[in-house]
């Protein structure tokens, strides 16, 4: 089945939009263009910043932050935290999957205001991929931006067509919506035509305000459907750089480069070597001379596939018993992404850049569960079979309740019946079935209720999520998991992420900031859809300027020492 995802708390009612986004560009005052394509003056007595280098380490949780320092004293990020402001309990958007994870970062919104749920949902308004003749076909379609959107998902360069792969990737366009497959994708009822992911985020992106004010921007990401961070604009991000990471690996590897950790760090370091090149006034590719972005940065899987391996390379994935430890494989890992950190450190300073250049360290997601013993792997196949079953005897006639699901360490259902009656028969059903899953030996267990702690239906999903209840894109049976339980077929992976726990959810924010002399730690309670705001602040540019901000109103970070 589809992985699931998982939701955030109901406090932001979305602003309406068009069912593909297009939402206009809230106006910001641009800024004179500098030689560099920075902005940031000494604005309030700071010191100026004209680039910020966001990275995101997927998987990275504080307690993890917090070891590698402790125990790495000269390590490249306890370098950084002995001069940054360490947000000690922040939280990521639920559901606490990679799309509505970055997305939350790049324009301040929750799920609710962005129209962003998952990397692959469903719409009850949109129709089905590779409609060409939209007259009378009835609404309701899968949306999967992920690589089954690229042109080809087995190659790195999702079909672009280079030669000498994957030694030649750097090649790749900057234009990855070139590289999508019409075909694949949802359409739009009332225009007849795909709904590229751009088109379907409802607000603009901090690359948008940062195009507005002259400035260059630059991404690099794992699938081409990360196009979706342009915003409706289509153009905010000039250089983004996007490796398809479940393509098939080279040799010496098998499978996709998330399959092993050695490869999954192969395929990080094409993105690690684009960045480099743009802190060197290149474009990704390090073959044109370009502007240094004043928003760049990347998406590192290296912690990700670390966590959720069970072995990899002759090491047990995961954590150690007491499920704070980092074992073998990620503290490997973890290792990798410092090393990454500090040659982007070095060559800021080389290049004189690294006066004004303030790092955000953050991650997508956390990853559950940390405690190997918490594990419950259940396959959601027969879940979802017994309840279109159920359905189909109590409504003789009927069709299969569920339409479509995505289940990770959440679970979504998309129903064929909208009603509350429908809704309410799923989460009955859910409540009271008992599933069968194995634990981290292979031992066979049982959870009970499916595997969740609580269920939403219908009007519930739209309150939890804070949107309307005739909202097309929210599921209408949402689950969160008990602590632990993976929706996940087989014993190929001890960890995932999509769900509402702390281990899901609680990541690290350190931002470094040019000129701070201190170390902070802010034990506030902050949200990852600050990162945001915090960037055009960083810039001097206006944070009102992006919409999710304003309909949110999302808060930068609080200010740290200088």
């Amino acid at each position: 089945m589809a992985p699931i995802r998982r939701t955030a708390r109901p406090r932001f009612l979305a602003a309406s939009a068009a069912i593909a986004g297009g939402a206009l560009l809230v106006g910001v005052t641009a800024a004179p263009s500098l030689a560099d394509e920075g902005h940031g003056g000494d604005h309030d007595g700071r010191t100026a910043v004209k680039h910020v280098l966001l990275l995101s380490v997927d998987g990275l949780h504080q307690k993890d932050l917090d070891w590698y320092v402790r125990t790495h004293p000269a390590s490249a990020l306890a370098a950084l935290a002995a001069h940054g402001t360490d947000y000690t309990h922040a939280s990521t958007p639920v559901p606490s999957d990679s799309f509505p994870g970055m997305v939350a970062q790049v324009t301040g919104g929750n799920p609710g205001t962005t129209g962003v749920y998952y990397d692959d949902t469903f719409n009850h308004a949109l129709l089905p991929a590779g409609t060409t003749n939209c007259v009378g076909v009835k609404p309701g379609a899968e949306v999967a931006y992920t690589e089954a959107a690229d042109k080809n998902q087995n190659s790195i360069d999702a079909g672009q067509g280079l030669s000498g792969l994957p030694g030649s990737i750097l090649s790749m366009t900057g234009t990855p919506a070139t590289l999508l497959d019409p075909a694949q994708l949802p359409v739009d009822p009332a225009t007849c035509k795909p709904v590229y992911p751009h088109q379907y985020i409802k607000v603009n992106t901090v690359f948008e305000v940062a195009k507005q004010a002259g400035l260059h921007t630059a991404w690099s990401d794992k699938h081409p459907a990360y196009e979706i961070l342009n915003g409706p604009s289509g153009t905010g991000v000039d250089d983004l750089f996007t490796p398809e990471i479940n393509s098939k690996a080279a040799a010496p590897f098998t499978g996709d480069w998330t399959q092993d950790n050695l490869a999954t760090q192969q395929y990080d370091g094409y993105k690690v070597k684009a960045v480099l090149n743009e802190i060197d006034g290149k474009d990704h590719s390090g073959a044109s001379a370009a502007p240094v972005p004043a928003i760049f940065g990347m998406n590192f899987q290296t912690v990700s596939t670390a966590q959720k391996l069970p072995t990899s390379d002759g090491l047990t994935g995961g954590y150690l018993a007491d499920g704070s430890t980092p074992g073998p494989l990620l503290s490997k890992a973890l290792d990798y992404v410092d090393a990454s950190l500090g040659a982007f450190t070095s060559e800021l300073k080389k290049t004189g850049h690294a006066g004004d250049t303030t790092i955000i360290v953050s991650a997508k997601h956390g990853q559950s569960p940390t405690d190997p013993a918490a594990l419950k792997r259940v396959d959601d196949g027969p879940i979802i079979a017994g309840l279109n079953t159920a359905w189909k005897a109590a409504h003789p006639g009927a069709t299969d309740l569920v339409a479509f699901s995505t289940d990770d360490d959440i679970m979504q259902l998309w129903l064929n019946d909208r009603t509350q009656a429908a809704a309410d028969f799923a989460k009955q059903y859910l409540a009271t079935h008992s599933a069968a899953g194995n634990t981290i030996s292979k031992a066979p267990t049982t959870v009970q209720a499916s595997g969740l702690t609580t269920i939403y239906a219908g009007a519930g999903v739209a309150k939890y999520f804070g949107t309307a209840s005739t909202d097309p894109r929210i599921p209408d049976v949402l689950g969160i998991a008990q602590t632990g339980v993976v929706y996940t077929g087989g014993t190929a992976k001890i960890a995932e992420h999509g769900g509402a726990s702390a281990d899901d959810r609680n990541v690290p924010i350190l931002v470094s900031t040019p000129g701070a002399k201190h170390a902070q730690r802010i034990g506030a309670p902050v949200e990852t859809t600050q990162i945001a705001p915090t960037i055009l602040d960083q810039l001097g540019l206006d944070p009102r300027a992006l919409q999710a901000v304003k309909i949110e109103g999302t808060k930068a970070l609080p200010a740290s020492r200088r």
